[in-house]
């Protein structure tokens, strides 16, 4: 089992507030029709998630928690997020 970082209140916040910022990011741009279907929309979408992280995660985020972190964000993003930035929680909305 990976470590998890000991975060003060302050970063907590950031990386909630990165981890909103990211995912409006994602719905805007990246969450196209069919995106889970297309290999180039697919690497966009982890792309843009490894670059945000990569620059607003704080440093107590080392590479093998940082790796950890954007295939957790991934995955969720593939698991509940369809084209146009449908999600299953609309439902429950």
């Amino acid at each position: 089992m990976i470590r998890q970082p000991t975060l003060t209140a302050k970063e907590t916040a950031e990386v909630k507030k990165v981890c909103r910022a990211l995912l409006e990011i994602l719905k805007d741009e990246k969450l196209v029709l069919d995106w889970r279907n297309k290999a180039q929309a697919k690497g966009e979408v982890r792309s843009t998630i490894e670059k945000i992280l990569d620059e607003a995660l704080p440093d107590a985020y080392d590479e093998t928690i940082y790796a950890t972190k954007c295939d957790a964000a991934y995955r969720h993003i593939y698991d509940s997020y369809g084209g146009l930035g449908e999600s299953v929680y609309a439902a429950t909305a």
